[in-house]
């Protein structure tokens, strides 16, 4: 009995043959939508290129310094727990590089910063950051459209909500929480996206840039930070100095208590077992004199390091290496200005597609609901 092959049905070929010129026609019929959806966004596009604003950028990278100020005090480990004290050699410990992103990126920082005062070409005087923000600079158009297409739901959230209002703590509180206004809002958002510092996974380098319409207020601004970073490191640095001096006096003065008591307890077992020459009259003396020996070294080394933990509070070192300074840029970093039109115009033939076949859809709609 001879097999017989079925033929493959040549309709789902001439059917996906049919549907592509189907398409192909379409978008054919519907070349003047397509052509008017591309101009249109090509004036969007050039529209958008030319009014959105030049901006700079400057950069610096950093390294930070870890010292070995833990080693410092490695050395009483082993001899302290002899003596049943912990030492707790952790206090010295370095700052690791992920915290300066948050030490900047903290609202104390972000508050100085805008309030500090830069130079800028359209004026006479040096402006504060926070008045360039919000009284000088002029809302571009792509912020204008963000804030009533993208942001409109959150506006309307906004007013449906109205004023809010705030509870204060008393004046004389210790702790006073920090209330910023809508305006200070505004601008600390604005100064997060324009001042980025960033640590590079491979080499654990601080990477600072700065994105401002001026190339001189770029690099001001990003000495500035550097420099802000710099001190409020230091001090941060100096509060854990200041809290290990802390630490050692308390060490420092149960060490001294300790070994005055065990001298005082040698001398005893000293003069008691003067004229004696027992076994049991040496080992005790032995077992006395080993515990001095022990509590005078601990004694001794905490000496050492309360006075290099007191140095240590008022010496400020660099908490980082500059590698790579800021420099004045010479080159716009944005807008791409072709990229922009390239954009507007590959969305102005998308949305052009889209009508053709929206209305084919909507017209085949119709006649099935008329045919029925």
């Amino acid at each position: 009995m001879n097999e017989q092959q079925i033929p493959a049905n040549p309709g789902s070929v001439a059917d996906d043959e049919i549907d592509l010129i189907a398409l192909a026609k379409t978008v054919w019929n519907g070349r003047k939508t397509i052509l008017f959806s591309i101009l249109a966004g090509a004036i969007l596009g050039i529209f958008v290129a030319l009014s959105s604003p030049n901006e700079y950028t400057a950069t610096a990278v950093l390294v930070p310094q870890l010292g070995g100020s833990q080693s410092k005090l490695s050395g009483l480990g082993g001899l302290a727990a002899l003596a049943g004290i912990n030492l707790n050699l952790d206090q010295g410990a370095d700052l690791s590089p992920s915290v300066y992103p948050q030490i900047a990126n903290s609202l104390p920082f972000k508050l100085e910063l805008m309030n500090t005062s830069f130079n800028f070409s359209e004026f006479s005087e040096p402006v504060t950051l926070f008045d360039y923000f919000t009284k000088y600079r002029k809302p571009q158009v792509l912020d204008w459209i963000k804030k009533y297409t993208i942001g409109l739901p959150g506006l309307a959230i906004e007013a449906m909500k109205g004023t809010t209002k705030v509870a204060t703590m008393p004046k004389d509180s210790p702790d006073q929480p920090i209330l910023l206004s809508k305006k200070q809002d505004a601008v600390k958002k604005t100064l997060d996206e324009l001042i980025l510092l960033d640590v590079s996974n491979k080499q654990s380098n601080l990477i600072l840039s700065v994105r401002m319409p001026e190339a001189v207020a770029a690099a001001q601004i990003g000495i500035k930070t550097k420099n802000m970073l710099q001190r409020y490191v230091t001090e941060f640095k100096i509060e854990k100095a200041k809290s290990t001096l802390g630490y050692i006096e308390e060490r420092y003065n149960d060490a001294r208590y300790e070994f005055e008591i065990i001298q005082d307890s040698l001398s005893v077992v000293s003069f008691r077992n003067k004229n004696l020459n027992s076994g049991l009259a040496r080992i005790e003396t032995d077992r006395a004199q080993t515990s001095y020996t022990i509590a005078f070294g601990i004694f001794q080394e905490l000496s050492k390091q309360l006075e290099q933990a007191r140095i240590q509070v008022r010496q400020e070192t660099p908490v980082f290496t500059v590698i790579e300074p800021i420099s004045i840029p010479t080159e716009k970093s944005k807008p791409n200005r072709t990229m922009i039109l390239l954009i507007w115009l590959f969305l102005g033939g998308v949305i052009g597609v889209g009508i053709v076949f929206s209305r084919m859809f909507f017209t085949s709609i119709k006649k099935q609901w008329n045919g029925k």
